[in-house]
């Protein structure tokens, strides 16, 4: 009716057309995940660091700007949590498991102390300097890491990110949980991962299955 010019104004101009799906977010397999986070080795304070950031990483599925920007005082390992500030500022509660726990005790004990040498910096993981670890500094890491464990397929620090969500949905937890773990705003965003757990079923069905 526009294009005849019965009508002036389209009715369709507020409608805002669905969304292609996006490709599928590459994730770990769990054999890889414990691979990866047993590579840090040794006692030096920076193996560490490494192991308590990526029992982190893959413990809460903290985007790597969260990670990085983590303050001593977002810890609460008393009653296993942190405190996570996402997009816009946005808090969030994540809960952390033992290993996680047990990594950034470690560290805290016995490798921080070796970073900060007593400057009192806020920032829970350091560089080598003393001074908070940067996004592109933790990208280094967690390449380095994942060569270490010999991971041949390209790795984020958001692989660990959707390695969390994935691995989660697959062991059962419900999708409004991850949600709120991930400090996702439209639980559309976390649907993707329900794509994910389907596409390596069907995978796994059509490898293993006499007729698949």
């Amino acid at each position: 009716m526009v294009r005849e010019k019965l009508v002036k104004d389209n009715p369709t101009d507020q409608i805002v057309a669905p969304k292609s799906l996006s490709s599928l977010p590459k994730t770990l397999s769990t054999v890889d995940v414990e691979s990866l986070l047993a590579s840090p080795k040794g006692e030096a304070p920076l193996a560490m660091r490494d192991r308590a950031m990526l029992e982190i990483l893959y413990a809460t599925g903290l985007r790597v700007s969260e990670l990085v920007s983590l303050k001593m005082s977002d810890l609460q390992l008393d009653v296993g949590y942190l405190t996570a500030f996402g997009k816009r500022s946005k808090q969030r509660i994540v809960p952390l498991g033992e290993a996680a726990i047990g990594a950034l005790r470690e560290y805290l004990q016995h490798g921080r102390p070796g970073l900060d040498k007593q400057r009192g910096s806020q920032f829970l993981f350091l560089n080598r300097s003393g001074e908070g670890l940067t996004r592109q500094g933790f990208w280094k890491i967690i390449k380095r890491r994942a060569l270490e464990a010999g991971i041949r397929q390209s790795i984020t620090p958001h692989t660990m990110r959707h390695s969390f969500a994935t691995h989660l949905l697959e062991n059962g937890a419900d999708l409004r949980s991850v949600q709120a773990m991930l400090g996702h705003a439209d639980i559309s965003t976390t649907q993707i991962y329900t794509h994910v757990t389907r596409e390596r079923l069907r995978q796994m069905h059509a490898q293993h299955h006499p007729r698949g």
